[in-house]
């Protein structure tokens, strides 16, 4: 029997994707479940398992088309044998590829396969990838993982590099997902093209109309964090034992945002054509950075939520943003946001509004300054924070007070508990 295999849904705020990578070819022998290929929408990239046993028969889509949901991109045949060294098609409306010298054995005693980009850059630079450990699924050596090691000890050197093809091959081309070889790029004044991926076009886009659409205003105070420093060391090691979770700053900051967006719900509004629209909800949008660019993963219901229940969700958002695991439906509504630069040291920004939303609070290093108290010079651990709104329907003054009341919950940090 013949079995489409087909683009699943995305959401209704993606009307395409990007097919990345098969990890099978035509002729191949297919286990249900088993990933074929990665399928890269603007916010996350997804796995395609096969929906049953068989041999892939035929692939109507090669690496790097757009296709849009619901779209058959292969067929599976759950009846037939696959063919012994069956070569793949090339897929309907694609450039047939160039063809490339024959891959060379496997090294001895090495299990993990070779992506085909990675063995052609090894052979370029003289590298041994038996010697390198992959990072890709499954073990696979990837070209990053090659990128890596130019430049290394002569240990890592294998064959002599071979000469540079007058024209390179489409699969030798940068990813969109491969680091820039920071070392070669310095070197003789060259240049290095990579594509942007989906996801970093989308970012691009909607920063960009945010820009374009929104009248984005940006206020600022300083806040005190020692007594958030002082309750967070008092508790940490209770906490952590009765939850299995650190106690970190970003659950005061989502608590105390909580508590601001209750006293100025504009600042929780969203702008729908020439509608405000009130949200009755706090699911908080926050920005966390991942191998393919910042996400913003929602924290939702958080005025329901525990404090050890948010520095749970947002430890797990973390992990599963760095594997490229995150779901397009915890990526999508969210009624405010709060971006972390002092994880990265930043002292002062400007956030950039995450649309339809109206504001994003800009969290920065908290470092000790001297600050005036009473009349006398004392240091304290300071924090700037930073809001950025939409002037058209948040006034000055709710800003300014919006962002006051984060300051004096943070400052007093029991007001949170008490909710006074």
């Amino acid at each position: 029997m013949i079995i489409e295999v087909k683009v699943p849904q995305l959401s209704e705020s993606v009307s395409e994707a990007t097919l990345l990578e098969w990890h099978k070819k035509e002729g191949d022998a297919v286990s249900r479940d088993e990933i074929l290929i990665d399928i890269e929408t603007d916010k996350v990239v997804m796995e395609l398992p096969a929906p049953a046993d068989g041999v892939l028969t035929k692939v109507l889509k090669a690496d790097r088309v757009a296709v849009v949901a619901g779209e058959v991109i292969a067929t599976i045949d759950t009846d037939a044998k696959p063919a012994a060294g069956a070569a793949p098609k090339p897929a309907a409306g694609a450039a047939p590829a160039l063809a490339a010298p024959p891959a060379e054995a496997p090294a001895a005693g090495r299990g993990a396969p070779v992506m085909p980009a990675a063995e052609k850059l090894a052979a370029e630079q003289g590298i041994d990838t038996s010697k390198i450990q992959g990072s890709g699924r499954g073990g696979r050596v990837t070209k990053g993982d090659v990128l890596e090691h130019v430049g290394k000890p002569a240990s890592y050197a294998g064959a002599a590099p071979a000469a540079a093809p007058a024209v390179a091959p489409k699969s030798a081309l940068p990813q969109p997902s491969a680091p820039v070889n920071v070392e070669r790029l310095l070197g003789n004044r060259p240049e290095q093209r990579v594509p942007m991926s989906r996801l970093r076009a989308r970012i691009a886009e909607r920063l960009v109309q945010s820009q374009s659409t929104a009248a984005i205003l940006t206020t600022f105070n300083e806040v005190n964090m020692q007594p958030v420093m002082e309750l967070r060391k008092k508790y940490q090691d209770r906490f952590e034992k009765e939850h299995g979770v650190r106690l970190g700053f970003m659950s005061f900051f989502v608590k105390a945002a909580v508590a601001a967006l209750k006293k100025y719900p504009v600042v929780n509004a969203s702008i729908d054509g020439n509608d405000i629209v009130y949200h009755g909800y706090f699911d908080i949008g926050i920005a966390v950075g991942s191998p393919r660019g910042l996400v913003v993963p929602i924290v939702r219901d958080c005025d329901q939520l525990s404090f050890a229940t948010i520095e749970m969700k947002i430890a797990e958002f973390g992990r599963r943003a760095q594997d490229g695991k995150l779901g397009i439906e915890e990526l999508t509504g969210g009624t405010f946001s709060i971006s972390n630069g002092g994880v990265f040291g930043s002292m002062l920004s400007t956030p950039i509004i995450n649309p339809p939303q109206s504001a994003i609070l800009g969290v920065h290093a908290t470092k000790e300054r001297a600050v005036v108290e009473n009349g006398q010079v004392v240091v304290r651990p300071m924090n700037y924070l930073a809001l950025s709104y939409d002037h058209r329907i948040v006034d000055g003054r709710e800003a300014v007070l919006f962002l006051v009341a984060i300051k004096d919950a943070l400052e007093d940090p029991a007001r949170l508990v008490l909710e006074v």
